[in-house]
């Protein structure tokens, strides 16, 4: 008989048995994955939302247009109270416990958006086709705080996060500007009311039309005529997802562009996301030197069936020589009181956040992130026609 060695707990059973072992060391993140997509796939028709009321005009920041319908939604879209404030400073301290408590046998470094709040689905409201306008929330949470530029265009600049229907009536703003006619067709340009699901391209329509710079990536499998084939690269981040770099101390500058040797699958999904968090050069270290704050906006994560908000990543190096990626997720799905008294209590909070790669069983995957700086003229123009950077695996 054959014996190997578990690489999460060094464990040595049956070869053939492996595999079932070392996923038993997840079991519970599965089962809440499963629920997720379960509550996810429960709402699928279309029903309409109580419109709200608008008031009179009242004037608005040179950057919109004259559009009677803009100045009217300015004044009448209502800030979202659906949030919880100082999220990210809990997880962040949450994260520096697990490194103190954390033994010999791993290191690692993880690295974290600055500022996000967490937006619930709700009863009676969104559940079950909202978690794209809420994953668009928590975005805007976090660009409003943390970039000025932003705050200033955003919704007109009020300066708050609007609920659902402003939302999507932002969207039908974008739609009637040029952004995204192919995507605005589908709807056949008009959202408001209506409980149907979003995705990427949606939102970065949305936060395009404000000049943000809002961008796609496709992660998918090859069709067998492209078999052979390498992916395609494009953009600033691309040039380190084909090679590995040295890893230095798991708390220093170095080690910020530190990644597994690239394989295939949803491996390379990981790649990505690790690059797109390592690739800043103003990183600001917590209390512990292995939790690392970035000023990058977390992702929009979207699979079939449901969406999620990346805020963050963590890469283990085990003593065996092996890497281990977790993403760090916020999903709207969950309850923002119960994931807010994990963190508080420091108990039970992974099985809520850390989602392994090994949970990423879908085909098709899409991030929707942004660049820094507003976008004018001829590149606000651009910005219209959507399209993506393509990895096939």
């Amino acid at each position: 008989m054959n014996w190997s060695s578990c690489p999460f707990c060094t464990l040595q059973v049956l070869s053939i048995e492996l595999e079932m072992h070392a996923n038993s060391h997840f079991e519970d993140e599965d089962e809440d994955l499963a629920m997720d997509e379960d509550i996810a796939f429960d709402y699928k028709s279309v029903r309409h939302l109580p419109l709200p009321k608008v008031s009179p005009m009242h004037p608005v920041s040179d950057f919109l247009t004259s559009d009677e319908n803009i100045c009217s939604l300015v004044s009448a879209q209502a800030r979202d109270a659906n949030f919880n404030r100082g999220f990210m400073a809990l997880l962040k301290n949450c994260l520096e416990l697990e490194c103190e408590k954390s033994t010999s046998t791993t290191t690692s470094i993880t690295i974290l958006s600055g500022y996000v709040d967490h937006f619930q689905s709700l009863e009676f409201e969104d559940v079950g086709w909202g978690c794209g306008w809420r994953n668009i929330q928590m975005l805007a949470s976090h660009l409003l705080v943390q970039r000025q530029e932003a705050k200033e265009v955003l919704f007109g600049g009020v300066g708050f996060v609007p609920d659902i229907p402003s939302l999507q009536r932002w969207l039908e703003i974008a739609w009637g500007k040029g952004f995204d006619v192919a995507g605005s067709n589908d709807f056949d340009q008009k959202i408001y009311g209506k409980q149907a699901w979003i995705g990427t391209t949606e939102c970065a329509a949305l936060f395009r039309s404000f000049g943000i710079r809002a961008h796609i990536v496709d992660f998918c499998f090859s069709t067998p005529q492209d078999v052979g084939k390498p992916p395609k690269v494009v953009g600033p981040i691309d040039r380190y997802l084909n090679r590995p770099d040295t890893c230095g101390d798991p708390g220093s500058s170095t080690n910020a562009k530190c990644f597994p040797v690239l394989v295939n699958g949803h491996q390379l999904l990981a790649n990505w996301v690790w690059s797109y968090f390592s690739d800043n050069s103003r990183c600001i270290k917590s209390g512990c030197s292995q939790v690392v704050v970035a000023e990058k906006a977390p992702l929009y994560f979207q699979h079939d069936g449901h969406s999620r908000t990346i805020v963050g990543i963590q890469l283990k190096s085990l003593l065996n020589g092996m890497q281990q990626f977790t993403f760090l997720v916020l999903d709207p799905v969950h309850k923002t009181q119960v994931l807010e008294s994990c963190l508080r209590k420091k108990v039970g909070w992974q099985r809520f956040i850390k989602r392994g790669v090994h949970t990423l069983k879908k085909t098709e995957y899409q991030l929707c992130y942004v660049d820094p700086g507003i976008a004018t003229g001829a590149e606000m123009e651009k910005l219209k026609t959507l399209d993506s950077t393509r990895f096939e695996f």
